[in-house]
């Protein structure tokens, strides 16, 4: 049984039989059982994950790695031989003598320049970031977001921060109610099918779970409240079931967008409602339709315009006041416009203190979209390249200017990928040789020099607004580094093995290193390559020969019921047809074919 850790506050959880939470006391203290339901769908890993999370809590077992999900942090043994090697890094590599990081900047969307970030709270962060409306699988522009705002979270939490990082699902809109009925499928139904579509998708992508990932539909009751105190300040009217927000009534509106009010488009999600007293109102509470899902208010049966949520969610979780909002720069207006709007009708002290927003995705300097026939899912992607492809592919851009997608530029990053996984490998196999033996020479200056100044650039990078450019660009001088101590220790000790063979009683002295300067430094420049990706969340959390020795030819148990090939690295050179395949249960698959 694992050590009880004490100095720990209390546990609290939901009970769902007393609808609220409550402080845990096992039946037999020191002791837990806990029986979850089993199914064999892969829509259920969201539910395994969960208790997955609760049972390492109570247990106190480590994850492999703390900076990868619950779902990642426990990859299958290496093969032997490929166990780290158990040299431990040198004490001058660690945090304690090397550069403090600088202070953290980030561009503000309200200021429109960067500034300081300094949090409410010290050592805490307020994080929310708009999730996806669930409705189908996830493109390649929500992957955007979530891999920018991943490498934010990560960064924080490198930083030592404490972060709440809550992320939404729009589980209620016209888009769902409308596919749902398509489908001949409950709303409810389809909306958490492709939640978790997008939790595998995420997966995928090493994102790190949200601390939280509230559904509309499960705070109705607060959205209620929210517009009842915005019509109580006289910033809303209702009429005929449906409660409108006044522009006319709230004179900061259109500060975070700076546009001008006869610059507002109305209906910009939704079609013009001619009874509204100005076009740019905006509905917080919509009337019921037959057939559609409805709640119960005081203006009648019906459901949540599309921006009330983010407010009402946002402030249930993290305050009237909190750190960081994010999202995509299409969200500027008019939804965090709105947004905003609201929560400072209803609560005049409402404020974030850094609006974040990441850039498009463009297809060929062409902007996505369905219309055009550009359009291209995350699992389009993935079933071409390997997931670690794509978040590096999305990362190389820096995450306020827009991405140019183009099969080039994805093989491009497919390349760059295998080559840091390949060198590390080739890395890990000549350590692992050495991992009993005891090296204790210093690093060689050369090395400890290329290895600081890394380090030095990677803080001053990421802390500049998060320069992911820069930081990716600066692993190849490590890359290089690597590669040039394998050769030469490989040409060394070949010609010592010669100077054995030959029996030589004496030998010269040798200007270049020795063997063991080599070793350490693999070791100390594998360490800081290591860390780094772990930092952007590009370490894969399966061994390196794992990831290396996957094969187009293999087939996995696909998503959505389906099966698909495993992601490879390259995309044949042949031209490529993509064929859209119907999928058992709805929705489409991907799958490629040589032409």
């Amino acid at each position: 049984m694992a050590e009880k850790r004490t100095n720990l506050p209390q546990l609290h959880l939901f009970n769902s039989m007393t609808k609220r939470k409550e402080p845990f006391q096992p039946i037999v203290e020191g002791k837990v059982r806990m029986y979850v339901c089993g199914f064999g769908h892969i829509g259920n890993a969201r539910v395994y994950v969960a208790f997955d999370v609760l049972y390492r809590l109570k247990t106190g077992t480590p994850p492999q790695n703390p900076l990868l999900s619950p779902l990642r942090s426990c990859p299958p043994p290496r093969p032997p031989g490929l166990e780290p090697p158990a040299l431990s890094a040198p004490s001058s590599l660690t945090m304690a003598e090397r550069k403090t990081p600088p202070q953290l900047e980030l561009f503000n969307s309200m200021t429109k320049k960067k500034e300081p970030f300094q949090p409410r709270v010290e050592g805490k962060v307020g994080m929310y970031v708009c999730g996806v409306t669930p409705y189908d699988f996830s493109h390649i522009g929500h992957a955007r977001a979530y891999v920018a705002f991943d490498v934010l979270y990560r960064y924080l939490k490198y930083l030592g921060y404490e972060v709440e990082y809550v992320r939404n699902f729009t589980d209620i809109d016209d888009k769902i109610i409308r596919r749902a009925n398509e489908a001949g499928e409950n709303v409810t139904s389809l909306s958490s099918r492709f939640i978790n579509e997008f939790l595998l998708d995420m997966a995928e992508l090493q994102c790190l779970p949200p601390t939280c990932e509230p559904r509309v539909t499960e705070h109705i009751e607060h959205i209620i409240e929210l517009i009842t105190k915005i019509m109580d300040n006289g910033k809303a009217y209702a009429m005929e079931g449906d409660v409108y927000f006044s522009v006319d009534n709230y004179h900061e509106y259109l500060c975070l967008s700076g546009r001008k009010l006869d610059h507002n488009l109305a209906g910009v999600r939704v079609a013009v409602d001619t009874r509204k007293r100005n076009p740019a109102d905006f509905a917080l509470w919509k009337a019921a339709k037959e057939g559609e899902p409805f709640w119960e208010s005081p203006w009648g049966r019906g459901r949540p315009g599309w921006h009330i949520e983010c407010s009402a969610m946002s402030a249930h979780y993290l305050g009237h006041v909190f750190d960081i909002h994010g999202g995509g720069k299409d969200l500027i207006f008019p939804h965090h416009e709105n947004e905003l709007a609201q929560s400072r009708a209803a609560y005049p002290e409402s404020e974030v203190k850094t609006w974040m927003h990441n850039g498009f995705v463009n297809k060929d300097d062409q902007k996505m979209s369905k219309s055009d026939n550009n359009f291209f899912t995350i699992r389009d992607i993935i079933a071409l390249y390997h997931p670690m492809a794509l978040r590096f592919f999305l990362m190389r851009t820096h995450y306020r200017s827009d991405v140019n997608h183009s099969d080039s530029a994805m093989e491009i990053a497919s390349d760059r990928v295998y080559y840091i996984y390949q060198t590390l490998y080739d890395c890990e196999e000549v350590l692992s040789k050495y991992r009993e033996e005891a090296v204790s020479v210093p690093i060689p200056a050369e090395e400890k020099k290329l290895i600081d100044s890394h380090h030095s650039d990677f803080l001053d990078y990421m802390s500049d607004d998060l320069k992911t450019t820069d930081v990716l660009d600066g692993f190849m001088d490590l890359l290089k580094a690597i590669n040039s101590n394998l050769t030469d220790l490989k040409k060394l000790q070949q010609k010592i093995e010669q100077q054995q063979k030959k029996k030589q009683q004496k030998q010269q002295q040798q200007p270049q290193k020795q063997p063991e300067d080599h070793i350490q430094a693999l070791i100390a420049l594998e360490t800081e390559m290591k860390d780094k990706l772990s930092i952007l969340g590009l370490m894969p959390p399966s061994s390196l020969a794992e990831v290396l020795d996957e094969d187009e030819s293999e087939l996995l148990g696909g998503y959505g019921g389906g099966l698909s090939p495993r992601p490879v690295w390259r995309c044949p050179k042949a031209a490529t047809v993509m064929l859209v395949a119907e999928i058992p249960g709805g929705g489409r698959r991907s799958v490629s074919s040589d032409s």
